[in-house]
């Protein structure tokens, strides 16, 4: 059986953004934490501006804290405590269910080996087409991180960069907020050691 081709075209009516697990105790040991922050800062500005719905966890905030300062989760459509290592949990299953034109996950945050691994597999299980922001996803090992990405690749999933995903969801210049979502990528993402330097 041959291979079905992921395409990867985005569209703000078909998609929902994932945050998974970005909170506070794991700022000391995540590569390139204050970098992937930044990044992780305009998806969940662009997901306000461009009104996709945003979904958030939280792995065992008891023990790791909350979701950082620097993100504002307040326009999520829901921030769900979590224990299991995918996002896909009952209380996230039952947005996506309210949500049935949702095609398309934009999925960022820590770490790409272990939660938004099995977030992506677990998604792309049920069918829905998987975007992982490279630029906004790291793990305590770059090792980890790098081989994620490549088995991610692998199992279907489209591993870009967030002002890829941003520019292909207005898709056009002349899009009403194109000119929001320019202001956000017009200073370019920081180095978060996914290019060794030339």
């Amino acid at each position: 059986m041959a291979a079905t081709r992921v395409l990867g075209n985005l569209s703000a009516e078909t998609a929902a953004f994932f945050l998974c697990d970005m909170q506070e105790r794991f700022r000391p040991a995540i590569k390139f934490f204050p970098e992937i922050l930044q990044i992780g800062q305009r998806l969940v500005e662009a997901s306000k501006i461009l009104d996709i719905p945003l979904i958030v966890t939280e792995q065992y905030p008891k023990g790791l804290g909350s979701t950082v300062a620097e993100l504002d989760i307040s326009s999520a459509k829901v921030v769900v405590p979590k224990t299991k290592f995918s996002m896909l949990v009952p209380e996230v299953e039952d947005v996506l269910k309210a949500m049935p034109g949702v095609r398309s996950v934009v999925l960022f945050g820590i770490e790409a080996h272990v939660c938004v691994q099995q977030t992506a597999l677990d998604l792309l299980a049920r069918g829905m087409e998987v975007h992982v922001i490279a630029d906004a996803t790291s793990s305590r090992s770059q090792m980890d991180r790098v081989y994620a990405f490549d088995r991610l690749r692998q199992a279907g999933a489209v591993i870009t960069t967030s002002e890829s995903t941003l520019l292909q969801l207005v898709a056009d210049k002349n899009h009403p907020k194109f000119k929001e979502i320019q202001g956000l990528i017009k200073v370019s993402a920081p180095d978060s050691g996914l290019v060794p330097k030339m």
